[in-house]
Formats: structure tokens, C-alpha cells, sequence
């Protein structure tokens, strides 16, 4: 297995937060990395994104898991790995939130595709959770 992490504090709410998440159409306006997106169905366990990354082909993933307003996780199946990122956020004491993107690529290929594919997937973690905050504060 191979994981990345990043969080970031922010004073902006959980709600505001998840108000970005939810609007999938929206996301290249946080995410700079991302060319094209659609989501198929509601914003929902079950659904499919389909999200194309600056330069890359298309990358389909599921939305494996939904817990309104604190987490989201989605999955794409890469054939000899998976890649899952829970994306959550969690209210601070004293007001604002953590947001905290949590990536694990895993399957019989991890050892190998993981310390490739990993760096080059969460490398904009930073500026990601960066761009949402600032969103969600304005």
C-alpha cells in the first residue's frame, strides 16, 4: 500500500466546505488541474465522476462512500491498483474547519505503480486544499 496525506485549517465552515465538494460541475474553479468533469447521478454513494486532468486522459472514478456534510470518498479502479481518497472535514475548536485529503492506492500492484502514481495524483494536494479554503471563505 501506498498513502498521502494533507490537511489544512480554515475558517471557513464545514457547510461551505461542503457546498464546493457537492458541486461537482464546479470544482475546476478551485482545482486548476482539472479540464473537464461530469458527474453522473446526484452527488451520491454509487455515482460515477468522470474527471479529466489537465494533459491526461479520462479517469473514472466512483464515489464509494458519502457522509453528508463531513467526508466523501472516491475510488478509481486502475486494473492492478486502486486508488481511494476520503476527503473530509472536521469543525475545530473555536471556530473553522480541518479539511483533510487522505489517498491510498492499494492492489498487487501498489509496491510498484504506488511510488509512481501516488506523487504524481496527490502532488496538488496543497495547492487544492489551498484554492478550496479560500473559496469557501470568500
Amino acid at each position: 500500500m501506498w498513502q498521502a496525506e494533507h490537511s489544512i485549517e480554515t475558517s471557513a465552515s464545514l457547510e461551505a466546505i461542503w457546498r464546493l465538494w457537492a458541486d461537482v460541475d464546479g470544482w475546476p474553479e478551485w482545482n486548476s488541474d482539472i479540464e473537464r468533469i461530469e458527474l453522473e447521478g446526484p452527488f451520491a454513494a454509487g455515482s460515477r465522476i468522470v474527471m479529466t486532468p489537465s494533459g491526461r486522459g479520462p479517469v473514472e472514478l466512483r464515489i464509494a462512500e458519502l457522509v453528508e456534510p463531513n467526508l466523501f470518498v472516491d475510488e478509481a479502479d486502475l486494473g492492478e491498483v486502486v486508488v481511494r481518497t476520503t476527503h473530509s472535514v472536521q469543525p475545530l475548536e473555536g471556530g473553522g474547519t480541518r479539511v483533510t485529503y487522505h489517498m491510498e492506492i492499494t492492489g498487487p500492484a501498489a509496491g510498484t505503480l504506488g511510488p509512481r502514481l501516488g506523487p504524481e495524483i496527490s502532488g496538488d494536494f496543497p495547492q487544492v486544499l489551498s484554492a478550496l479554503a479560500a473559496r469557501a471563505e470568500a
